[in-house]
């Protein structure tokens, strides 16, 4: 969720109406939503139909501030404490063995960037924290603790950052005086590193800010994980929806469904491609949608959104495999590569 470009109203659910559409909500329906952040998809699954929504945050906090909407919605909304990445063992645990639908909105909440305590934000001073959950090791343990190559490559593998070896450098180097503690303090030395220029449209900590946030909450494989556990719930006909905000994440969900409804492509060039009868999605459409213009102008975060959808199958469930998916050969904070 996220806060409008334009009167600055908060927690604006991306998307919305497109999500609604392809997840086509029914009554007597079970859904999950496995991102519950300030509630707005769930109020609108609940809201369209008489149907029930199991919640999932691994934030305290958003399924402290949903207690409201659980009220409102009695009976319909259960709130879960947890990852969505296990959301099968806690669906299952609540006595559900299928689901009809799963929406998940991947990313940082605005609540989140813009409570400065949290240590996500660049732009407001802050403990240097960024887990979504409180549990791990925090962003400055990893600045201050991580070896130079190993922070370079973090930063250049989930930030994209062409300086990546310069700002691992850097802040390899200004540890040694003083360790890393407040959010401002990264950002500033960030700044001197890679300059800013007046026609820049990103300030320079954005993209070591973005790894730092990904690689603590290990959000690439909290994905690869909920999407496995999407496909193991969905029933026949049950539908997925995945709205992402960058390429990182985008490629995985589409890696995932090329796969999973027989579009991987050839063993090799010099093989036919061969079509797997035993495909456990069927994708709603090909390529992704974006945000209309109407929603960009009013919420500028949905300008990166990207929706992708599927309807399950009656095929089993398969193997979750990582590399399939790119994760093998990127670092994660659980210990070696993903």
């Amino acid at each position: 969720m996220s806060k409008t470009g334009q009167g600055n109203v908060p927690h604006v659910p991306v998307m919305l109406a497109d999500v609604l559409d392809v997840l086509k909500p029914r009554d007597g329906g079970i859904y999950v939503d496995g991102t519950f952040g300030a509630g707005g998809y769930t109020r609108a699954i609940l809201g369209a139909a008489d149907c029930a929504v199991l919640a999932i945050d691994r934030d305290p906090s958003a399924i402290l501030r949903g207690r409201a909407l659980e009220s409102e919605f009695a009976g319909r909304l259960t709130l879960v404490e947890g990852c969505f990445g296990d959301m099968e063992r806690l669906v299952r645990a609540l006595g559900h063995e299928a689901v009809d639908g799963v929406v998940l909105d991947i990313g940082v909440s605005s609540m989140q960037i813009d409570e400065a305590e949290r240590g996500f934000s660049f732009q407001k001073d802050g403990p240097l924290d960024m887990r979504m959950g409180g549990e791990g090791p925090s962003a400055a343990d990893v600045v201050n603790q991580y070896e130079e190559s190993e922070l370079a490559r973090i930063i250049a593998v989930y930030g994209e950052e062409k300086r990546a070896r310069a700002v691992a450098r850097a802040i390899v180097k200004a540890r040694e005086e003083a360790e890393f503690r407040r959010t401002l303090e990264l950002a500033e030395l960030l700044e001197r590193v890679i300059g800013r220029r007046p026609q820049d449209k990103i300030h320079p900590a954005t993209r070591t800010f973005q790894a730092l946030r990904i690689f603590v909450n290990d959000e690439l494989g909290e994905l690869a994980r909920g999407l496995s556990g999407a496909e193991a719930l969905l029933r026949e006909g049950g539908r997925l929806a995945v709205v992402t905000f960058h390429s990182l994440e985008d490629r995985i969900v589409k890696r995932f469904l090329t796969e999973r409804t027989g579009r991987g492509g050839r063993p090799n060039r010099y093989m036919p491609a061969v079509e797997d009868e035993a495909t456990s999605f069927e994708e709603i459409a090909r390529k992704a949608r974006k945000a209309a213009d109407e929603e960009v102008e009013l919420n500028a975060r949905a300008r990166s959104a990207k929706l992708r959808a599927a309807i399950r199958t009656g095929a089993p469930a398969k193997p979750l495999d990582l590399q399939a998916l790119g994760l093998r050969a990127v670092p994660s904070i659980w210990g070696g590569a993903a």
